[in-house]
């Protein structure tokens, strides 16, 4: 029972919302950079590199079993991949960076000092009758 209790109690806390909110943004957001991996910055690339498809480029090995297709090594597609990744991590770094900064601005306004209570009031006011 009391881990139905906790799940309960992290689901209403709202980081399952803030996880799930995450995970979809990130998916649009890998979708976004593949687009611009492969569809802008490798034909430029194919282009500079003499006009095939950066992805097409493989290393074709031959199959030593008789009519059945050779073996192809992708690396093309393996360095589009690793174009993409580093293309999403640098935008995580940088997004981080940025909440960290809010966060340390947020942190660095010096906070307000607390009310004193109502004996040290009290106190206070007997210390001022006195002083009179």
């Amino acid at each position: 029972m009391s881990v139905l209790k906790e799940f309960k109690e992290f689901a209403i806390k709202g980081n399952v919302v803030d996880m799930a909110v995450g995970v979809i943004i990130g998916g649009a957001f890998g979708k976004i950079v593949s687009s611009l991996v492969g569809d802008v910055i490798m034909p430029a690339v194919s282009t500079i590199l003499g006009g095939q498809s950066f992805a097409e480029k493989a290393i074709e090995i031959p199959s030593k079993v008789e009519g059945a297709e050779p073996i192809l090594i992708k690396y093309g597609l393996f360095f589009q991949n690793i174009i993409d990744f580093v293309i999403i991590a640098f935008c995580i770094f940088v997004m981080v960076k940025i909440i960290n900064s809010l966060k340390k601005k947020e942190e660095e306004a010096p906070a307000a000092p607390p009310a004193p209570s109502n004996e040290e009031v009290l106190l206070s006011e007997i210390r001022d009758l006195l002083k009179k």
